[in-house]
């Protein structure tokens, strides 16, 4: 097996590692690299539906997309799509997958069907490193408080999309979370809250709130507190979402002569109530 970092702040990419092979001893070796890494990168990973799932399963529960619909065969499976006419694509801006939820996600897989040419990379950014930097100042003033996390505009996000499918759900879901959690598997203090998804933070006025989570969302785009995958059909990528947040970056659009289509499938595990 040979491991390659991305950056010196998370990601790796491993070689050696047959993500068909479903035994418990394989995905402990996946796993632990996991959470040393935070997010895991494989190529040349012809796996089916069916060992996707056999492979998340591992992991934990699987959580079904609260708006979108998953394939019919495979209604845990989301396909996100981009078409070549579109200018935008579904995860592009900076988040924590589905932050607004009571349990949010653990760990996702995606595995990527169809690739542009150029562009369509992701970006992931590390947030235990995120809290480790954050100003003192700052970190003084979250110190025991919590942020309300809300999917308020993304009941309907989905349509905004030509190949991709809402469930029919419109309800809003939302939920007050630590804004430092501690890793369940290692520990580690996290800054949880998110551009997308974090709305203020409880019991501060809106003012100071703003002014901080503006403070705190700059800084988790630090550049020097991310790596870039860069993307080949079958590829998967796994990433630890209570550790990490994830940026697709739509750059290939007809505007720029870069009218390409991009396909990936998408499985969620559901995770625990942050604390």
């Amino acid at each position: 097996m040979q491991v390659k970092l991305l950056s010196g702040a998370l990601g790796a990419e491993i070689r050696g590692v047959d993500l068909k092979d479903a035994s418990e001893k394989n995905f402990e070796v996946i796993n632990n690299l996991l959470l040393e890494h935070k997010v895991i990168f494989f190529r040349n990973q012809n796996i089916s539906p069916e060992e996707q799932l056999a492979l998340a399963a591992h992991f934990g529960p699987i959580e079904r997309h609260a708006y979108v619909k998953g394939l019919d065969q495979y209604p845990e499976i989301v396909r996100i799509i981009k078409k070549p006419n579109e200018k935008n694509q579904w995860g592009e801006n900076w988040h924590s997958d589905v932050s607004y939820n009571l349990k949010p996600t653990k760990a996702v897989i995606l595995k990527s069907i169809k690739i542009p040419p150029v562009g369509g990379d992701t970006m992931f950014a590390n947030m235990e490193l995120a809290w480790e930097t954050l100003d003192e100042k700052i970190k003084d003033k979250i110190k025991g408080k919590k942020a309300l996390h809300s999917s308020l505009g993304a009941e309907f996000f989905v349509d905004n999309y030509e190949g991709m499918e809402g469930n029919g759900n419109h309800d809003e879901y939302s939920n007050e979370h630590p804004i430092v959690r501690t890793h369940p598997d290692t520990g580690k203090k996290i800054l949880f809250v998110n551009w997308t998804y974090t709305k203020n933070i409880v019991g501060m006025d809106k003012k100071e709130s703003d002014e901080i989570l503006s403070k705190i969302f700059k800084h988790q785009a630090r550049l020097d507190l991310t790596c870039r995958f860069q993307w080949t059909e079958n590829a998967v990528a796994i990433w630890d979402n209570r550790s990490v947040q994830h940026y697709a970056i739509a750059d290939f659009f007809p505007g720029r002569g870069l009218g390409y289509e991009r396909i990936m499938d998408r499985i969620a595990i559901q995770g625990d109530s942050p604390h």
